[in-house]
Protein backbone atom coordinates (compact mmCIF):
# COMPACT_ATOMS: atom_id res chain seq x y z
CA UNK A 1 0.00 0.00 0.00
CA UNK A 2 2.80 2.45 0.64
CA UNK A 3 4.30 2.02 -2.74
CA UNK A 4 0.73 2.50 -4.05
CA UNK A 5 0.88 5.75 -2.46
CA UNK A 6 4.37 6.48 -3.07
CA UNK A 7 4.00 6.05 -6.88
CA UNK A 8 0.68 8.24 -6.97
CA UNK A 9 3.26 10.78 -4.86
CA UNK A 10 5.50 10.78 -7.50
CA UNK A 11 3.49 11.17 -10.51
CA UNK A 12 1.60 14.12 -9.14
CA UNK A 13 5.14 16.06 -8.20
CA UNK A 14 6.50 15.00 -11.92
CA UNK A 15 2.95 16.43 -13.45
CA UNK A 16 2.72 19.24 -11.42
CA UNK A 17 6.30 20.19 -12.61
CA UNK A 18 5.56 19.66 -15.84
CA UNK A 19 3.09 22.22 -15.73
CA UNK A 20 5.39 24.77 -14.30
CA UNK A 21 7.38 24.42 -17.11
CA UNK A 22 5.00 25.92 -19.45
CA UNK A 23 4.30 29.05 -17.05
CA UNK A 24 8.39 29.79 -17.70
CA UNK A 25 8.71 33.09 -19.32
CA UNK A 26 11.72 33.22 -21.96
CA UNK A 27 13.97 35.62 -21.67
CA UNK A 28 13.91 38.80 -23.02
CA UNK A 29 15.71 39.85 -26.04
CA UNK A 30 16.49 43.74 -26.03
CA UNK A 31 16.23 45.32 -29.08
CA UNK A 32 18.25 48.65 -29.37
CA UNK A 33 16.60 51.82 -28.40
CA UNK A 34 14.28 53.69 -31.16
CA UNK A 35 15.69 56.64 -31.57
CA UNK A 36 13.69 59.91 -30.17
CA UNK A 37 12.31 62.30 -32.84
CA UNK A 38 14.79 65.14 -31.06
CA UNK A 39 17.68 63.12 -31.76
CA UNK A 40 16.81 62.18 -35.45
CA UNK A 41 18.57 64.66 -37.97
CA UNK A 42 16.96 67.32 -39.72
CA UNK A 43 17.23 67.22 -43.43
CA UNK A 44 19.25 69.51 -45.19
CA UNK A 45 17.44 72.10 -46.94
CA UNK A 46 18.48 72.92 -50.38
CA UNK A 47 18.07 76.49 -51.09
CA UNK A 48 15.95 76.58 -54.59
CA UNK A 49 17.21 79.84 -56.51
CA UNK A 50 14.75 81.87 -58.84
CA UNK A 51 14.76 81.45 -62.31
CA UNK A 52 15.57 84.89 -64.93
CA UNK A 53 12.37 83.51 -66.78
CA UNK A 54 9.70 86.76 -66.70
CA UNK A 55 12.25 89.52 -66.18
CA UNK A 56 12.69 91.83 -69.26
CA UNK A 57 15.92 91.51 -70.37
CA UNK A 58 17.10 95.26 -69.15
CA UNK A 59 15.90 94.93 -65.52
CA UNK A 60 19.22 94.83 -63.13
CA UNK A 61 19.27 91.85 -61.12
CA UNK A 62 21.62 91.03 -58.55
CA UNK A 63 23.81 87.78 -59.96
CA UNK A 64 24.56 86.02 -56.55
CA UNK A 65 20.27 85.78 -56.19
CA UNK A 66 20.09 83.38 -59.41
CA UNK A 67 23.47 81.61 -59.19
CA UNK A 68 25.18 80.50 -56.74
CA UNK A 69 28.81 79.08 -59.20
CA UNK A 70 30.90 82.38 -59.31
CA UNK A 71 33.11 83.65 -57.11
CA UNK A 72 33.85 87.26 -55.97
CA UNK A 73 36.65 90.05 -55.10
CA UNK A 74 34.97 93.24 -55.78
CA UNK A 75 37.99 95.85 -55.53
CA UNK A 76 36.02 98.44 -55.35
CA UNK A 77 34.34 97.61 -52.07
CA UNK A 78 38.54 97.66 -50.55
CA UNK A 79 40.70 99.74 -50.50
CA UNK A 80 42.78 97.41 -52.94
CA UNK A 81 42.29 99.06 -56.24
CA UNK A 82 44.06 102.24 -58.34
CA UNK A 83 41.72 104.53 -56.70
CA UNK A 84 43.40 103.53 -53.16
CA UNK A 85 40.07 104.09 -51.59
CA UNK A 86 36.01 102.14 -50.90
CA UNK A 87 33.67 103.75 -53.50
CA UNK A 88 31.22 100.95 -52.75
CA UNK A 89 29.59 101.02 -49.76
CA UNK A 90 29.27 97.41 -49.57
CA UNK A 91 30.49 94.25 -52.35
CA UNK A 92 27.41 93.17 -54.71
CA UNK A 93 27.59 92.49 -58.23
CA UNK A 94 24.57 93.56 -60.37
CA UNK A 95 24.28 93.55 -64.29
CA UNK A 96 21.30 93.37 -66.09
CA UNK A 97 19.16 90.16 -66.66
CA UNK A 98 20.55 89.48 -70.22
CA UNK A 99 24.54 90.35 -69.25
CA UNK A 100 23.92 87.59 -65.88
CA UNK A 101 22.24 85.06 -68.63
CA UNK A 102 25.47 85.37 -70.99
CA UNK A 103 27.73 84.65 -67.54
CA UNK A 104 26.07 82.21 -66.42
CA UNK A 105 26.29 80.71 -69.97
CA UNK A 106 29.80 81.25 -69.85
CA UNK A 107 30.48 80.07 -67.07
CA UNK A 108 29.01 76.54 -67.33
CA UNK A 109 31.66 76.04 -70.47
CA UNK A 110 34.48 77.11 -67.64
CA UNK A 111 32.83 74.74 -64.99
CA UNK A 112 33.27 72.04 -67.29
CA UNK A 113 37.25 72.67 -67.75
CA UNK A 114 37.46 73.04 -64.27
CA UNK A 115 37.60 76.82 -63.13
CA UNK A 116 34.82 79.31 -62.83
CA UNK A 117 34.62 83.05 -62.94
CA UNK A 118 36.19 85.72 -59.96
CA UNK A 119 34.28 89.34 -60.33
CA UNK A 120 36.44 92.27 -59.76
CA UNK A 121 33.83 94.65 -60.95
CA UNK A 122 30.13 94.93 -62.41
CA UNK A 123 27.66 97.21 -62.36
CA UNK A 124 29.62 101.10 -61.36
CA UNK A 125 26.99 104.02 -60.36
CA UNK A 126 27.72 106.62 -62.82
CA UNK A 127 28.95 108.58 -59.77
CA UNK A 128 32.01 106.76 -59.19
CA UNK A 129 32.76 107.09 -62.79
CA UNK A 130 32.95 110.59 -61.93
CA UNK A 131 35.32 109.63 -58.98
CA UNK A 132 38.11 107.78 -60.94
CA UNK A 133 37.96 110.26 -63.88
CA UNK A 134 38.66 112.88 -61.97
CA UNK A 135 42.30 110.39 -60.50
CA UNK A 136 42.76 108.90 -63.97
CA UNK A 137 41.06 111.12 -66.62
CA UNK A 138 42.76 108.81 -69.37
CA UNK A 139 40.14 107.60 -72.07
CA UNK A 140 42.32 105.31 -72.73
CA UNK A 141 42.06 103.40 -69.16
CA UNK A 142 38.83 105.13 -68.13
CA UNK A 143 35.70 105.99 -69.35
CA UNK A 144 34.44 109.81 -69.76
CA UNK A 145 31.60 109.80 -67.03
CA UNK A 146 29.80 112.23 -69.33
CA UNK A 147 29.14 109.82 -71.86
CA UNK A 148 29.01 106.77 -69.62
CA UNK A 149 30.99 103.60 -68.82
CA UNK A 150 29.31 99.80 -70.45
CA UNK A 151 29.97 99.26 -66.21
CA UNK A 152 27.47 101.97 -65.50
CA UNK A 153 25.28 100.77 -68.22
CA UNK A 154 24.80 97.13 -66.53
CA UNK A 155 26.81 95.71 -69.35
CA UNK A 156 30.67 95.25 -68.66
CA UNK A 157 32.24 92.92 -66.45
CA UNK A 158 35.69 93.03 -64.60
CA UNK A 159 36.47 89.38 -64.43
CA UNK A 160 38.93 86.38 -64.21
CA UNK A 161 39.46 82.56 -63.58
CA UNK A 162 40.07 80.61 -60.64
CA UNK A 163 40.09 77.10 -59.97
CA UNK A 164 37.34 74.94 -58.02
CA UNK A 165 39.33 75.36 -55.25
CA UNK A 166 39.71 78.79 -55.96
CA UNK A 167 43.06 79.42 -56.41
CA UNK A 168 43.34 82.40 -59.61
CA UNK A 169 44.95 81.62 -62.76
CA UNK A 170 48.30 84.00 -63.58
CA UNK A 171 47.03 86.27 -66.01
CA UNK A 172 50.46 88.07 -65.76
CA UNK A 173 49.38 91.06 -63.83
CA UNK A 174 47.29 92.32 -61.39
CA UNK A 175 43.61 93.66 -62.10
CA UNK A 176 43.39 97.66 -62.70
CA UNK A 177 47.11 97.43 -64.10
CA UNK A 178 47.61 100.45 -66.80
CA UNK A 179 50.38 99.18 -68.64
CA UNK A 180 51.39 97.28 -71.98
CA UNK A 181 51.69 93.87 -70.10
CA UNK A 182 47.96 93.93 -69.43
CA UNK A 183 47.56 94.50 -73.09
CA UNK A 184 45.74 91.55 -75.16
CA UNK A 185 47.93 92.34 -77.93
CA UNK A 186 51.43 91.83 -76.07
CA UNK A 187 52.88 88.26 -76.90
CA UNK A 188 55.96 89.02 -74.55
CA UNK A 189 54.61 87.19 -72.28
CA UNK A 190 54.97 83.45 -70.46
CA UNK A 191 53.20 80.68 -72.49
CA UNK A 192 51.09 80.23 -69.10
CA UNK A 193 49.78 83.28 -69.35
CA UNK A 194 48.90 83.55 -72.66
CA UNK A 195 46.89 80.69 -72.51
CA UNK A 196 45.05 81.44 -69.12
CA UNK A 197 44.04 84.99 -71.15
CA UNK A 198 43.76 83.42 -74.27
CA UNK A 199 40.93 80.73 -72.94
CA UNK A 200 38.88 83.46 -71.08
CA UNK A 201 38.56 85.75 -74.11
CA UNK A 202 37.60 82.96 -76.61
CA UNK A 203 34.51 81.64 -74.02
CA UNK A 204 33.42 85.04 -73.07
CA UNK A 205 33.81 85.90 -76.78
CA UNK A 206 31.59 82.65 -77.88
CA UNK A 207 28.92 83.65 -75.52
CA UNK A 208 28.47 87.25 -76.29
CA UNK A 209 31.01 89.72 -74.99
CA UNK A 210 33.84 91.47 -76.60
CA UNK A 211 37.35 92.08 -75.23
CA UNK A 212 38.99 95.12 -74.32
CA UNK A 213 42.80 95.86 -75.88
CA UNK A 214 44.00 97.51 -72.46
CA UNK A 215 42.80 95.43 -70.32
CA UNK A 216 42.78 91.47 -70.24
CA UNK A 217 40.16 91.77 -67.28
CA UNK A 218 37.39 93.66 -68.87
CA UNK A 219 34.84 92.43 -71.12
CA UNK A 220 31.28 94.05 -72.57
CA UNK A 221 28.53 92.60 -73.65
CA UNK A 222 27.49 93.31 -77.31
CA UNK A 223 24.07 93.72 -76.84
CA UNK A 224 24.41 96.34 -74.08
CA UNK A 225 25.81 99.69 -75.85
CA UNK A 226 22.84 101.62 -76.26
CA UNK A 227 21.22 100.70 -72.96
CA UNK A 228 21.39 104.07 -70.88
CA UNK A 229 23.68 104.95 -67.96
CA UNK A 230 22.63 104.18 -64.47
CA UNK A 231 23.09 105.82 -61.24
CA UNK A 232 21.51 103.84 -58.65
CA UNK A 233 23.13 102.38 -55.74
CA UNK A 234 22.64 99.19 -54.07
CA UNK A 235 21.13 98.76 -50.17
CA UNK A 236 23.60 96.93 -48.06
CA UNK A 237 22.64 94.87 -44.76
Amino acid sequence: MKKIICLIVVVFIAANCREKEKDVVPEQVLLPPVASQDSVPAPVETRVLPTLDGISDTTFIRLADYNEDFAYELRYATENNFLKTKVYDCAECYTRKKTAKALIAANKVFLKKGFRIRFFDCYRPNSVQYEMWKIFPNPQYVADPAKGSIHNKGGAVDITLETLEGDPLDMGTDFDFFGREAHHDNRQLPEEVLENRGLLKEVMEANGFWSVRTEWWHYNLSSASNDPVANFRWDCP
